[in-house]
């Protein structure tokens, strides 16, 4: 399985992963979800270099041009609700695709912070044979992105697998290492950290993506999420 850390050289990715960690830029949530656009449309570009290509002729005004287009039958799959801005930013280079969406979360054990991951809501069309990203911004653990491709692995095989992030933790890909076909999956990720917290959060990380992105939960899900806490 090939991991690819596109921090590994410097890019405006650095810069845009700077400015999503800075806490206090990080504030300013129209410039936070556009960075998350920015390294969704970053990435797309660099997965693109690993597709298919057909030869097409073109006709232009003055005669006939050879040109390649691409061949690769294509889902792009998202997990709600921090997805969706990377989820765009694929979605705006690669605009034929196909569209999938799960939603997963976090179901934490009373007085503990262990959790299960849940399967709430899947909508997507047949995968078989076609080329499969899966988006997600945090790869924390990699349970949500594995129990996801579970989920829509029920409508059909695909040829290959990309999985993308912002950020995933050390453990995240050892997990996803483990759980998905080594011989047909990607994974790519913007930056990779190296810790985990007891609440299974990424450290340094950048805090809580949907969050950041969309403003904070309601009082009653803060505090079913804190419940763990607060028992101790």
């Amino acid at each position: 399985m090939e991991i690819i850390n596109l921090c590994d050289q410097h890019s405006l990715v650095s810069q845009y992963m700077s400015e999503l960690r800075d806490r206090v830029i990080q504030q300013d949530r129209m410039r936070f979800r556009l960075n998350v656009k920015r390294l969704g449309q970053i990435m797309a570009y660099e997965i693109s270099k690993r597709l298919d290509y057909a030869s097409t002729p073109t006709a232009t005004p003055l005669g006939v041009a050879p040109t390649h287009t691409l061949a690769d039958p294509m889902v792009l799959a998202t997990i709600l609700r921090a997805g969706l801005p990377f989820h765009e930013g694929f979605l705006s280079f690669f605009d034929n695709a196909e569209n999938a969406f799960v939603s997963a979360y976090r179901k934490y054990q009373p007085g503990s912070d262990d959790f299960d991951i849940h399967i709430e809501y899947m909508a997507s069309p047949s995968i078989e044979g076609k080329t499969l990203i899966i988006v997600d911004p945090m790869l924390a653990t990699g349970s949500s992105m594995e129990l996801a491709y579970r989920a829509l692995l029920t409508k059909g095989e695909p040829r290959h697998v990309h999985v993308a992030c912002v950020i995933a933790s050390d453990q995240s890909v050892d997990f996803i290492k483990q759980h998905m076909p080594a011989d047909s999956t990607t994974v790519w990720a913007c930056d990779i950290d190296h810790e985990l917290n007891s609440h299974s959060y990424i450290v340094p990380g950048l805090g809580d993506a949907g969050d950041l992105l969309y403003g904070q939960k309601s009082d009653w899900e803060k505090k079913l999420e804190e419940l763990p806490q607060q028992m101790k």
